[in-house]
């Protein structure tokens, strides 16, 4: 048992020490996140590099899975601030039956560790879109014209199918018939482009409108509310940060903003370079102030691995530590073993990104909700490869240990361990894959690794960035399964020939 995790430790040990061990951000910087979508990361780098343009150090969070994700975050202080839209605050967050709310109505309702501060000047409202030739060709202009075209397939984003001002009430609103999929938002255009779905739903002022010859139809029963963006942020952020915040209220108009979202999804430029240039456009800062500095692509994905590899060995390491020991103490308790692998089984059925949902609340976002949820799902390989390899030695080997008068430590490090090692390592290397795996998703709740370029470019549908992620994140899982292979064969040889363990 001791063997096992010591074994593990001198694995990782190094790679945990060098990781935890990096150097530590300047004291109290300006945490900005941003949501996963172009415009919200987009207006989140504009806030970035005015704020560092007025001498403030800023720390970017961008990425991150969604409004839950954001808005916990900024309440439970882990983040200073972000972009998010009335319409949203309004239905998704304070659940409020107003149509037009002020943002002084919006601030009354929240909570008092949370602000909104003016509105950038755009109306981001929610719009339901589809091709202009399939429009033009059936006749539809109004969302209530969807009523006679049950047959049109739609997809909406997870979350537009499940909020207050989503499909639930746009559905009985206009006594639309369809059952939607559910699809990534950025996924949902090329689905459009490519004729595997016929409607999606769009924000107005998306660049992808325009890149995919997208229409949007005419509201009107007047069922969504404004979208007006503007910065929340926490109620104790400094009145200097805030001041210079302000400086960008009432700036973008519909047209301009969507014009800004076409310069990053159809122009593919970088999100810093556009935001740069519509800065020194509206006079807030300076032609000499220097470009935010691009990080290259090889440095990015050594970045991401080396963080990816951090989740990973801290969580299986976890796995190894509980897991091994609780299954070597329960084996011989069939019922109590059983229940236990029950219960670590259970814990598999919960989706990946319900259960780092489901963390959120307890531990906040970043790295600590992720190693949590990575360390829950090691545990059913390796409890289970540990009780199962234990249980079905040969009995006639335990009775012979037994005859010859060994107790029953010396039973389990000199002949039950040993003979399940090769087992127990299994699990152990099927536990590390399912981590490398399911650690791609870690992105969603800020935590970094080889997910956030996956994230990013599945919003941006940009194919380079998605591989920047998948293919790292493969060969990982290809080293992993080589490294367990020679450990095994290591461990073995060593017991064949020393009848031991290595120590």
């Amino acid at each position: 048992m001791s063997v096992l995790v010591g074994v593990a430790l001198r694995s990782f040990a190094p790679i945990i020490l060098l990781l935890v061990v990096l150097p530590a951000a300047n004291a109290e910087p300006v945490r900005i996140a941003s949501k996963n979508f172009p415009e919200n990361t987009l207006l989140a780098e504009v806030l970035s590099q005015l704020l560092e343009a007025n001498g403030f150090e800023v720390e970017r969070r961008f990425g991150l899975g969604g409004t839950l994700v954001c808005y916990e975050a900024l309440v439970n202080d882990e983040v200073d601030l972000y972009v998010e839209y009335t319409g949203t605050l309004l239905q998704a967050i304070l659940k409020l039956d107003l149509q037009t709310p002020t943002i002084a109505e919006l601030n009354a309702a929240a909570p008092k560790s949370v602000a909104l501060l003016d509105s950038f000047g755009f109306n981001n409202t929610y719009a339901v879109t589809l091709k202009g030739a399939l429009a033009e060709r059936l006749g539809i202009a109004r969302v209530s014209d969807l009523a006679s075209h049950p047959d049109l397939v739609m997809a909406f984003s997870h979350e537009f199918m499940n909020r207050n001002d989503g499909w639930p009430g746009l559905k009985a609103t206009y006594g639309l018939t369809g059952e939607p999929s559910s699809i990534d938002h950025g996924l949902g255009y090329l689905a459009i482009d490519e004729g595997k779905i016929d409607i999606t739903h769009a924000y107005s002022t998306d660049g992808d409108l325009e890149r995919y010859r997208l229409i949007t139809l005419e509201d009107d029963k007047r069922y969504f509310p404004e979208y007006l963006a503007a910065p929340l942020v926490r109620s104790d952020l400094p009145e200097d940060v805030k001041a210079v915040i302000g400086q960008l209220a009432g700036r973008l108009d519909d047209p301009r903003m969507r014009g800004l979202n076409a310069q990053v999804v159809i122009h593919e430029r970088e999100f810093a370079d556009v935001a740069r240039e519509f800065l020194i456009d509206e006079g807030l800062i300076g032609a000499d102030v220097a470009p935010v500095q691009e990080t290259s692509m090889w440095r990015s994905i050594a970045s991401n691995t080396l963080t990816h590899l951090k989740l990973t060995a801290i969580a299986l390491v976890a796995g190894i530590g509980f897991g091994v020991p609780l299954g070597v103490l329960v084996f011989r308790n069939r019922r109590l073993s059983r229940v236990l692998v029950y219960v670590a089984g259970l814990l598999q059925t919960i989706p990946s990104m319900a259960l780092l949902a489901l963390m959120i609340p307890i531990f906040s976002i970043g790295m600590k909700p992720a190693i949590v949820a990575l360390f829950l799902y090691s545990l059913l390989p390796i409890l289970r490869s540990t009780t199962t390899a234990l249980v079905t030695i040969d009995p006639v080997l335990k009775r012979v240990a037994e005859a010859i008068g060994l107790t029953n430590r010396q039973q389990l490090l000199h002949v039950l361990i040993p003979m399940a090692m090769p087992n127990i390592l299994t699990g152990v290397k099927t536990a590390a894959i399912i981590s490398i795996g399911t650690a791609t998703l870690a992105a969603y709740i800020g935590a970094g690794g080889l997910g956030d370029p996956i994230f990013t470019g599945l919003s941006l549908n940009n194919t380079n960035l998605i591989l920047q992620g998948a293919l790292p994140a493969a060969a990982l899982a290809v080293v992993v399964e080589l490294m367990f292979e020679g450990l095994e064969r290591l461990l073995v040889k060593e017991h064949m020939l020393t009848g031991r363990l290595p120590d």
